[in-house]
């Protein structure tokens, strides 16, 4: 038998947990579904989150969120969401043989990085050898080392961000679209390239670049820039949820177009990051709780 609340939160990450807070403390009754894999969990120690001034772990920053949201009675529910779909005027929202009817959803999903393929990799970002977010950390590699690893289309433009913190900036295409203007840009200010199709090798410290027939090259550290999975994969099953080219539309408070339906942190922005998660968890769980019929105490 479903189980029936005001608002499911996918994803128990800065983002989910910060709406769940919110909800719970206007008293109303949600759940979070939370499959543990938050982007949240690689940060091997943030000096970007605002409150931390001496840095603090993604795994840390979690925990502190996850004691605050069970210190007001958020129910978290650790399993995977394998469907959402609209069921009259509510959504029914299933995690293997469990299944929820609520009012409003909000889809606090994130997005799965795609990494090198290779077994190191999870290692290589726990010491800060492979970063996955300039914009969070490239203040503490600054006048290092540094490669940018992605397709040639925009690796100049990741290449020339990390140009204003070094002048020691070099590019590994994984593709051969090495005639785009951002590659052409880069080079022009002084960012190397090498080619593309060798071996990148982890010694436990640092990274190494061995391009064909040359010598390997050592780095601080690697910039992988290889897009991302699954932003989207839930909403395939509520119809109009996605606008032209499956691009994720939302209004001013994080709803999309489909009434009663959210979307919050990595999954809705472009900028990712906690401080915007947590901005946008505040602006779309005050907006369900003003939407929700009213219940006096």
């Amino acid at each position: 038998m479903d189980t029936r609340i005001e608002v499911a939160i996918v994803g128990g990450g800065p983002a989910g947990l910060t709406a769940a807070t919110y909800l719970r403390r206007f008293l109303r009754r949600c759940v979070v579904i939370d499959a543990g894999a938050s982007r949240a969990r690689y940060i091997p120690e943030s000096h970007n989150c605002p409150g931390f001034a001496q840095g603090v772990s993604g795994a840390a920053l979690l925990r502190n969120m996850r004691e605050q949201a069970d210190s007001v009675g958020v129910e978290v529910v650790g399993a995977r969401v394998d469907g959402l779909a609209r069921s009259g005027t509510a959504f029914r929202i299933t995690a293997g043989p469990r299944a929820w009817q609520a009012s409003a959803v909000i889809l606090a999903t994130g997005l799965t990085d795609r990494l090198p393929d290779v077994p190191w990799a999870e290692a290589a970002i726990a010491v800060g050898a492979l970063r996955l977010c300039a914009i969070c950390d490239a203040f503490e590699v600054r006048d290092l080392d540094i490669a940018v690893l992605g397709p040639g289309a925009t690796l100049g433009r990741h290449a020339m961000f990390l140009r204003t913190y070094s002048k020691r900036i070099t590019m590994i295409p994984v593709d051969d679209a090495l005639d785009s203007p951002s590659i052409a840009d880069a080079r022009a200010h002084g960012i190397g390239l090498l080619a593309g199709g060798g071996r990148l090798e982890f010694d436990g410290a640092r990274c190494t670049y061995a391009p064909p027939s040359a010598a390997p090259v050592v780095f601080d550290t690697v910039y992988p820039y290889l897009g991302y999975r699954g932003r989207h994969r839930l909403l395939c099953g509520v119809e109009g949820a996605l606008g032209d080219g499956d691009e994720l539309e939302v209004d001013a408070h994080q709803c999309t177009r489909v009434p009663g339906l959210y979307a919050i942190g990595d999954t809705a922005s472009g900028l990712n990051q906690i401080a915007v998660a947590v901005g946008q968890a505040a602006i779309a769980a005050t907006h369900v709780h003003n939407t929700l019929p009213f219940v006096p105490r």
